[in-house]
């Protein structure tokens, strides 16, 4: 009978429930319960001998396979694509988010974001963004504001990008050198000079020690721009006075202009 028990326990997926007598006499035991799962019990604090136990098992947006392949969970696909049918109307949007984004998991919610992202879906990003911010497991986070800024700076959204740094300012947030170098190489490849710029000031007065690669990155994105190329260089021979930087030919970049406007 315990056994019968135990594999009809494991094809449960979802909230299946049971009730067990006398729980804390006799402790519940089975043998071929999943791994992946666990136990949940809306009333830890009863005592009443009457329990009510749920099975839970932890869902996944994506399934990967070796070919690559994704496959959503129904509810999350539902979501995202109906966020993008109806994000030429900001209401409908805002009504949506209300009644079905917030219900999302984490998890599931993280991962729409970053899909969005992906999809350069900027409106859309912007809502899932305020949507995190105020969820109740919301915690500050570097990864998180990086993918927004370089998101936002691959499709050149300055004032989003500046209304979110002025987010992770307030949350005192903190980039490591690492981070700062690819932010600042997203914005120069957008051509946004003087954002970029501005952020490689915030990394220069960062507290973290500074570290040669990140202002290699952010060199080999001023190759176009010689003037900013050598105050950054300046600054780096500064901090690393025995590293050398190397300096492509002079007339590189007349080369190229030529050879595009031959090709005009």
């Amino acid at each position: 009978m315990e056994e019968k028990n135990a594999a009809l326990l494991t094809d449960t997926i979802y909230q299946s429930f049971f009730f067990i007598h006398n729980y804390r006499a006799r402790p519940l035991t089975f043998p071929n319960f999943p791994n992946n799962c666990y136990l949940k019990t809306p009333y830890p604090n009863t005592n009443s001998g009457l329990f009510a136990v749920f099975l839970v098992r932890p869902r996944v947006l994506a399934y990967r396979y070796g070919d690559g392949r994704r496959r959503w969970a129904k509810k999350v696909l539902i979501v995202a694509k109906e966020l993008k049918r109806l994000r030429s109307d900001p209401v409908r949007v805002d009504r949506f988010i209300r009644t079905h984004v917030s219900r999302l998991l984490k998890s599931d919610l993280v991962s729409v974001l970053a899909e969005f992202q992906r999809q350069d879906q900027i409106f859309l990003c912007m809502k899932l963004y305020d949507v995190v911010r105020k969820e109740i497991w919301y915690r500050p986070d570097m990864y998180f504001y990086r993918d927004m800024l370089m998101t936002l700076a691959r499709n050149k959204k300055v004032n989003d990008a500046k209304r979110v740094w002025a987010d992770l300012k307030s949350e005192e947030v903190l980039f490591d050198q690492h981070t700062f170098g690819d932010i600042i190489r997203s914005f120069l490849e957008s051509g946004l000079l003087s954002e970029a710029m501005y952020i490689y000031e915030e990394m220069r007065q960062s507290p973290e020690p500074p570290i040669s690669l990140p202002f290699r990155v952010i060199l080999k994105g001023l190759l176009p721009y010689p003037e900013l190329r050598e105050k950054v260089k300046d600054d780096f021979l500064e901090l690393f006075p025995d590293m050398i930087v190397y300096d492509p030919p002079e007339d590189l970049f007349d080369d190229q202009e030529r050879g595009e406007s031959e090709d005009d």
